[in-house]
């Protein structure tokens, strides 16, 4: 299986952090972002990787090399404006496989493990997302999960009573006729994750262990304490 981590964005919340420095190479630790997740993909077995890279771009590139640091093999994607993320991951189509692929976030910090991940089978033009307990900055959620299968986030109070709501973690498996149909450039995920799930195409777990969004100083700041 190959993996992409996606270190293309801007992290405008994170300024002044990342006027100089890409989110995906800020430390946790004394690790960068970036690292913790090559480590925790390499233990898993899955040695083949897309980093892709926009914003500090250069920066990026030449933190990763060629893989070999770690005994992994990372291409670069380069992207010449962030496309977002589903725009991220259709330019950088080419270099992963025919096969389903992980994808991560490169500005979250986890201790989730890829491996439970490389048996999981994903129908065509399917996905299978990782959700968790909604974080105090998004209390409503994103999805809900039923039987293993993604649904819309609850709409009434007595749905929301129901079947909880959950967070997308930014940790994903896609078949690659996922993105099929999809032109290149600037492009959200949101949109194709609502039509997979009319279509009932998005399976999804539950994952309880440490997971956190470093989406602002505070928060990189009280996760390195």
């Amino acid at each position: 299986m190959k993996a992409m981590i996606l270190a293309a964005g801007e992290g405008r919340r994170m300024r002044p952090l990342t006027d100089s420095t890409p989110k995906p190479l800020l430390t946790v630790g004394g690790v960068t972002l970036l690292e913790h997740h090559i480590l925790r993909l390499r233990e898993a077995g899955v040695t083949s990787l897309v980093v892709n890279a926009s914003h500090l771009g250069d920066q990026i590139e030449r933190f990763c090399g060629d893989g070999s640091a770690w005994g992994v093999d990372i291409q670069i994607s380069r992207e010449v404006q962030p496309l977002e993320t589903a725009g991220g991951i259709i330019a950088a189509l080419p270099h992963l496989s025919s096969e389903p692929f992980l994808v991560v976030n490169g500005d979250v910090f986890t201790d989730f493990p890829f491996a439970t991940l490389l048996n999981v089978r994903v129908r065509p033009r399917g996905g299978h997302l990782i959700l968790v307990d909604n974080p105090s900055h998004n209390p409503s959620g994103d999805f809900r999960l039923q039987d293993h299968t993604v649904r819309p986030a609850a709409t009434t109070v007595e749905a929301s009573q129901a079947l909880a709501t959950l967070t997308f973690s930014g940790i994903a498996l896609y078949h690659p006729d996922f993105f099929s149909g999809c032109e290149p450039g600037k492009r959200a995920l949101k949109p194709l994750f609502d039509e997979a799930i009319e279509e009932g195409l998005l399976s999804g777990q539950y994952f309880g262990g440490r997971w956190s969004d470093i989406g602002t100083p505070d928060r990189l700041d009280a996760l390195n304490h």
